[in-house]
């Protein structure tokens, strides 16, 4: 049997400077047998942009179709097309459609291969001016406030850079949830990377949750947020004395917990159960 020439290649696009095209990323665009993308009259625009025309190669592959789309590309590639994957902005599969057709494409022991190039996640944190060796990528954040809370959990003990997505809608009220949590955490705020309005907003998460709410902030928006800190572990005792030492002096829960979480580098949600069951047990006496 011969081996397929075909190839599934995953292009990066720009982000938002055309300019950022690589003239390799140009070349598979303009050579291939057909190009699958988010949306064809955006990626028309990329196209003509660049001097010339799809001639009918765009093909919609999206959400809500992906998977359905899996069987084609394989038999596309398969019988020796070369087959162009884009989204609407950066490097596909990344917060973005792409992930299962690349996994359909590999398991069907077909090349994938890759043209890298502009992306949101990388472009952030490497302007972000927090630590880069060791980070993860949450994507955007849960819309309902109890799996964002499970998220938090996780973060307070995160000790890599963590890299999210979020709307400028909703930011605000996102960066207040986390100031809650780790106030002290620094925090950059990055917005429409390669742009004409670029900006990168840096400090505590109090600091620039506080900027956030104070004004409107627009377009496509990165949050780079810096790891926990290791600290020396904590007994209990120790933040039960600290929690009714709060108390003590008028406190309320929240205000309690946010004080010892601030000043023990405990964690949260273990320290406002505590609280409660403190507060719980002082009314019962």
């Amino acid at each position: 049997m011969t081996e397929s020439l075909g190839e599934l290649l995953v292009v990066a696009t720009p982000i938002g400077n055309l300019g950022d095209l690589s003239p390799r990323a140009l070349a598979a665009l303009r050579d291939a047998d057909v190009v699958y993308c988010e949306d064809t009259r955006h990626s028309r625009t990329l196209f003509s942009a660049n001097g010339f025309a799809p001639k009918g190669r765009l093909l919609a592959l999206h959400q809500h179709n992906e998977a359905s789309q899996c069987e084609e590309v394989c038999q596309r590639v398969a019988r020796g097309e070369v087959v162009v994957l884009i989204s609407d902005a950066g490097t596909p599969g990344i917060s973005d459609p792409g992930e299962r057709v690349v996994a359909a494409v590999a398991q069907a022991g077909l090349r994938v291969s890759t043209v890298p190039g502009p992306s949101a996640v990388i472009g952030a944190l490497s302007i972000s001016g927090l630590p880069t060796e060791r980070f993860c990528m949450e994507g955007f954040l849960p819309r309902k406030a109890g799996e964002r809370s499970v998220l938090y959990d996780r973060l307070e003990r995160e000790e890599r850079t963590v890299v999210l997505y979020e709307s400028p809608q909703r930011l605000a009220v996102t960066m207040g949830e986390m100031a809650g949590r780790f106030s002290n955490r620094r925090v950059a705020v990055v917005r429409e990377l390669t742009k004409m309005h670029e900006e990168v907003l840096r400090g505590t998460l109090a600091d620039v949750s506080a900027l956030v709410s104070s004004r409107e902030i627009l377009g496509e928006i990165v949050i780079v947020l810096a790891g926990a800190t290791v600290t020396q572990e904590v007994s209990p005792d120790t933040v039960r004395v600290a929690l009714l030492d709060q108390f003590a002096h008028g406190a309320s829960v929240r205000d309690a917990v946010t004080e010892v979480v601030a000043a023990l580098g405990v964690v949260h949600r273990e320290t406002y159960d505590l609280a409660l069951a403190l507060r719980k047990a002082a009314k019962g006496d």
